[in-house]
C-alpha cells in the first residue's frame, strides 16, 4: 500500500482551536467539539517532527470501536464520527488528571521498579517482580497533565490534599477507570491480547455527568501484549511481543533521547516512519478483528474540512 500524505496539522475556520500533542480540537460554539486526530506522534512528552501516515485514522477508528464497546460501563462524549480522522463530542470541563491503570509491571512502572522504587503513586509494589509480570491486582497511578514538559505522578491522597479534585469526583472517576480497564481486559482477551496498562481522561458535561473523553485503549494511550507465548517469555526473561508505541520510545532511547534536558530530538528516517505506520495498522486489525480500510485521499485536510462543513 502506498501511504498517503500525513495529516500533520489542520487550520480550519470552525471556531476557537486548541492544539494538543495529537489532536486539533475546535469549539463549535454549540456545546460540541470537533476533535481532529492528526498523524502527529509524541513520546516522552515531545511531539516528534515526523508525522505518521494513517496513524490518525487508526486512533480515531480504534477509539470509536472502544467507545462503543464500553458505553454500557462508562458514558462517553461521542456524538458522531463524520470522517476517519474526526469525532464530534460533547464539550466537557476536563479533569486535570490522567487516570493511568496498570495491570502488569511494564514501561514507566518497570523503570521505577528497576531503579529500586517499591511504591508508585502511593500504590505499594511487592518485591521479587519481573519485568512484564502481572501485578497482584490492577493499580491506579494517576498523573497530572503538564502544559509543557513531563506529566507528574501523583497519589490519590495528594490529588485531594492539593485541591486538584474533591474526593467524590476522584472516587467516581477512579471507579469508571477500573470498570473500563476490566472491560478492556475482557475484550482484549477475545482477540488473544493482554491489556497491560492504559490511561483514561474524563470531563464533566454540562448536565453534570462525568464522561470519558479523548481516546480509549488506543496504542497512544495503551500497551498490549500477545497472550500467546506470554508465560514462556516471562519465564525465560525475554521481552514480550507487544502492540503499543513503546517500540518508538525504545528507538528514541537507542538514539540518545528520553526527553531530558540537553538531549537532541532525533529525526525518524522514512523507513522507520513506514514501519510505525504498519504497526499502528497491525494493532487496529488485531484489536478489532477487522481489516483496516484507510482513506487514501491525497489531500486529507481538504477531506476533513469538507466533512466538518457538512455538520457545522
Amino acid at each position: 500500500m502506498t501511504l498517503p500524505p500525513p495529516l500533520a496539522s489542520t487550520d480550519l475556520d470552525l471556531g476557537p482551536k486548541y492544539q494538543g500533542k495529537v489532536r486539533d480540537v475546535y469549539d463549535l460554539g454549540d456545546g460540541r467539539l470537533a476533535l481532529v486526530t492528526t498523524d502527529r506522534i509524541s513520546a516522552f512528552d515531545h511531539v516528534l517532527r515526523q508525522a505518521i501516515p494513517l496513524k490518525g485514522q487508526v486512533l480515531n477508528g480504534l477509539s470509536a470501536h472502544w467507545f462503543e464497546r464500553t458505553a454500557d460501563v462508562a458514558p462517553n462524549h461521542v456524538l458522531s464520527v463524520p470522517d476517519p480522522n474526526v469525532t464530534i463530542g460533547t464539550r466537557c470541563e476536563a479533569l486535570p488528571i490522567e487516570f493511568v491503570v496498570r495491570g502488569y509491571l511494564a514501561g514507566h512502572a518497570w523503570r521505577v521498579y528497576r531503579g529500586g522504587g517499591r511504591e508508585l503513586c502511593g500504590e505499594p509494589l511487592p518485591d521479587g517482580l519481573r519485568e512484564s509480570e502481572k501485578l497482584p491486582t490492577p493499580i491506579l497511578t494517576p498523573a497530572t497533565k503538564a502544559e509543557e514538559g513531563h506529566d507528574e505522578d501523583i497519589s490519590r491522597s495528594d490529588i485531594v490534599a492539593r485541591g486538584i479534585l474533591d474526593r467524590e469526583t476522584l472516587d467516581e472517576a477512579a471507579g469508571l477507570a477500573s470498570a473500563l480497564f476490566q472491560r478492556g481486559t475482557e475484550v482484549a482477551a477475545e482477540q488473544g491480547l493482554l491489556l497491560v496498562d492504559t490511561k483514561y481522561e474524563f470531563g464533566r458535561a454540562p448536565d453534570g455527568r462525568l464522561l470519558v473523553i479523548d481516546e480509549v485503549h488506543t496504542p497512544d494511550s495503551s500497551r498490549y501484549y500477545y497472550a500467546d507465548g506470554y508465560e514462556e517469555r516471562l519465564a525465560a526473561g525475554e521481552p514480550q511481543r507487544q502492540l503499543s508505541k513503546e517500540f518508538v520510545r525504545e528507538w528514541l532511547m537507542d538514539h540518545g533521547f528520553q526527553g531530558r534536558d540537553g538531549e537532541a530530538l532525533p529525526d525518524l528516517p522514512p523507513s522507520f516512519v513506514e514501519q510505525v505506520s504498519a504497526r499502528y495498522v497491525e494493532l487496529y486489525e488485531t484489536v478489532t478483528g477487522r481489516t483496516f480500510e484507510p482513506d487514501l485521499s491525497p489531500e486529507p485536510e481538504a477531506r476533513v474540512r469538507h466533512a466538518l462543513e457538512q455538520i457545522s
